[in-house]
């Protein structure tokens, strides 16, 4: 049976049924024309569609207009398709990190950069991360540092002006002289970087909540600890009131936004997961009681454990933060390993900005380290990462009706995680940006 046959067939299955009033809409967006010539199909050799459930051989995965139509078994064929001989390769959803910088890469002259580089730069900066990452199989990403080039950059991507994952930005709002401000210089320099969304207070900061959304974020940004990468001696522990904390999670969720924390310090994670924060960026110092609050508030953890590994080895950083980059670093294994060991929910993210674009995957080695199986990470970077930015409607796994969002690589990374640093195929939406 060739695959026109096997739509033609699914239609009308489905409009029969549906006569009955019973609906089945796996085919129900397909024309009821002869018009194949915009479909492609993938001939996989091995398909993960679904990462934790089984691994398919010898199928094809049917895509058009952008979207999975379906998956079947054979390689089926039609003269008028497109076909992709994947035979010897492994398929699976396009990579999610929960957590990026694309506006940047830090460096020892990052600092003098923020008063070098004019708005553009950063845009074209921000362009030309956004296409490392998506060539290295991250088809979606969540920025979580809140700039307006990223929310342009989100949408030409959309628009297919340039190429990139899939963009979720958030709005930040930071306390004075808390992380996500600008520490470190003259303080007339300081006043002039004062961002609107800087707030003290319950009050204020239910204000500057209010604007980072009406700004367009898709959900909110916060620190309620201290930040490594700060230039301030002032510690990693909670920063943020719980007044605050709890007035902006109040406005946020009002206003149809969920609320995630930069968090190291436990008493800072623990006082965001109980004002209803949903996730925690980091989460270095939590402990066994922190873990309990993690699984009795639904929240998710991102542990970033890339970032600390990197900011570790730098000695380019000022005293105040190369302090903190030794406190914190060599911890966040070990916090890694606590967390699954204790059920935490844990989302692929990665801090990358701090580590450099491109070399996200890096992360799944020490997900491993820290005891996850190699299926664990991954679903973390699909199918929980989807969740936690809100998008599993669209991406997370190779099913019908979502995006065509799909990777693939030489083996299979269930027997080897660093199959997952050279992906050899990239296709997002259906359009294929590496690969054949």
């Amino acid at each position: 049976m060739t695959y026109r046959t096997l739509l033609k067939t699914a239609l009308f299955t489905s409009l029969s049924i549906g006569a009955l009033g019973v609906g089945l809409s796996a085919f129900a967006h397909d024309d009821t024309h002869e018009n194949y010539e915009d479909y492609t199909l993938i001939h996989a050799g091995e398909v993960m569609s679904v990462p934790g459930e089984a691994v398919l051989s010898d199928q094809t995965i049917i895509i058009h207009d952008g979207k999975i139509v379906g998956i079947e078994s054979g390689f089926l064929d039609d003269e008028d398709a497109t076909i992709i001989d994947g035979k010897d390769m492994f398929y699976l959803p396009g990579l999610i990190d929960s957590h990026v910088h694309l506006r940047g890469e830090w460096n020892p002259n990052g600092r003098l950069e923020t008063f070098t580089k004019e708005p553009g730069d950063v845009a074209f900066d921000a362009a030309y991360y956004a296409n490392k990452t998506l060539m290295a199989g991250f088809t979606a990403v969540q920025d979580v540092g809140g700039p307006p080039e990223i929310k342009a950059l989100s949408r030409a991507i959309a628009a297919g002006k340039v190429p990139g994952p899939h963009i979720r930005a958030s709005g930040n709002v930071s306390i004075t002289g808390g992380h996500g401000e600008m520490n470190g210089f003259r303080a007339d320099i300081l006043e002039h970087f004062q961002r609107p969304t800087n707030c003290d207070g319950a009050d204020d900061c239910r204000r500057a909540t209010r604007l980072a959304i009406k700004n367009g974020a898709d959900l909110i940004k916060i620190a309620s600890t201290g930040g490594v990468l700060s230039n301030t001696n002032a510690g990693t522990g909670q920063q943020m009131t719980d007044e605050e904390l709890a007035a902006i999670v109040d406005a946020a969720t009002s206003m149809g936004r969920k609320v995630t924390a930069h968090a190291h310090g436990k008493d800072g994670i623990d006082a965001a997961l109980k004002a209803g924060v949903r996730s925690i960026e980091h989460g270095t110092f939590m402990d066994a009681e922190t873990a309990r609050l993690f699984k009795k508030n639904d929240a998710v953890l991102v542990p970033t454990v890339l970032a600390g590994m990197t900011v570790k080895e730098w000695d380019f950083l000022p005293p105040a933060s190369y302090k903190k980059a030794q406190e914190v670093g060599p911890k966040m294994l070990d916090m890694l390993a606590l967390a699954h060991s204790n059920g935490v929910t844990i989302a692929f993210g990665t801090d990358t900005g701090v580590s450099k674009h491109g070399e996200n995957a890096k992360e799944f080695e020490y997900m491993v380290q820290a005891g996850m199986s190699e299926t664990e990470a991954i679903r973390a970077a699909t199918i929980v990462a989807a969740e936690h930015i809100e998008l599993d409607h669209l991406i997370g796994t190779l099913e019908a009706g979502k995006y065509a969002d799909i990777i693939a690589v030489d083996g299979d990374p269930r027997d080897n995680i660093n199959e997952l640093m050279d992906v050899n195929f990239v296709m997002k939406g259906g359009i294929i940006y590496k690969g054949e």
